[in-house]
């Protein structure tokens, strides 16, 4: 479940990038390149963690 969350962050931030980019808002794109990133970093933490509990 927490996966696809982290799946529904990173759509949702690439959505924000290409707006910006379309609306040529610098903010929206920023916006969307944290959500990316914090998704990102988020879902590999979320796999180490994983890991290491087996």
């Amino acid at each position: 479940m927490t996966y696809l969350i982290a799946l529904l962050v990173v759509a949702l931030g690439v959505a924000g990038i290409v707006l910006g980019g379309a609306d040529d808002s610098p903010g929206l794109q920023l916006l969307g390149v944290l959500l990316v990133v914090g998704a990102v970093v988020y879902g590999v933490r979320l796999v180490r963690r994983g890991r290491r509990a087996r």
